[in-house]
């Protein structure tokens, strides 16, 4: 911006100290100092914003360019391209009407327990003793149905 070498930014010094006088120097480069960073502040705000107008109105241009030159192959090409993508499986399946869900197999809910605590049938479910981790690993008998409980 400025071109000032050490001659002319000695003559500056000088003529300040003369003028202003070395009592009030300080203050006065204080706020020369606060003006040149209100100054530097505002045209870096207004250099930013000018930046980004220029990056929008080029990307505008840019995605033009690209839907003109999309629109001029698809119309070499239109059977090239298919008028839905095939399923990958990166995404999930859409969901089915309420129809067709009646007519899916039920299934099992599955368990977040690892598989040797999981008992394979109901009956096993009764019969096996159930530990409660709360009472220090205890093995507890499940009632049996139609048997009293111990409350009462």
């Amino acid at each position: 911006m400025l071109d000032l070498g050490a001659s002319e930014l000695l003559l500056i010094v000088i003529v300040a100290v003369v003028v202003i006088g070395p009592k009030d120097l300080p203050l006065a480069l204080r706020t020369a100092g606060k003006w040149i960073g209100k100054m530097r502040k505002l045209s870096g705000h207004f250099r930013s914003g000018f930046d980004a107008m220029v990056r929008e109105a080029e990307m505008e241009e840019m995605e033009k360019k690209w839907k003109a030159q999309n629109e001029q192959i698809m119309r070499q090409n239109p059977s090239t391209y298919p008028a839905e993508p095939e399923p990958t499986g990166a995404f999930p399946a859409r969901a089915l009407p309420p129809s067709a869900s009646s007519t899916m197999p039920a299934t099992e809910p599955v368990s977040s327990a690892p598989p040797s605590m999981v008992p394979a049938t109901a009956e096993a479910a009764q019969a096996e003793p159930v530990t409660d981790a709360m009472s220090g690993g205890q093995a507890e008998t499940p009632a049996q149905p139609g048997a009293p409980s111990g409350a009462g």
